[in-house]
């Protein structure tokens, strides 16, 4: 499986309402310490043609990662938050209340 499936598959199960960082990604897809590596793979799976809920992923602050490399997709990930319930303040979402919290025992 490739490094790329391995992330995808983690994202897919980010449950609505909920967020991961890009480091809590990569160490649940094995792949420790290669946050970076979870960006680059999220970027190229925008599209609705993998369903990968993409826009539940955000930095280690709580916010969404801006840059014009993006083309507009980091206004449409806050977007999609909001319509998820998720608030932010001052261009952060609380970690606390929203971050996901699997169990651990379904990642090898």
């Amino acid at each position: 499986m490739s490094k790329y499936q391995k992330i995808y598959d983690v994202v897919r199960q980010i449950p609505y309402g909920q967020v991961a960082t890009y480091g809590q990604v990569a160490e649940l897809a094995g792949l420790p310490r290669q946050a970076r590596l979870v960006g680059y793979a999220l970027f190229r799976s925008t599209d609705n043609i993998l369903e990968i809920p993409w826009h539940r992923v955000v930095n280690a602050k709580g916010e969404v990662s801006m840059s014009p490399v993006r083309e507009g997709m980091d206004y449409v990930q806050r977007s999609r938050l909001e319509a998820e319930g998720i608030e932010f303040r001052s261009d952060r979402l609380s970690l606390n209340r929203h971050r996901w919290q699997p169990d651990l025992t379904q990642f090898g």
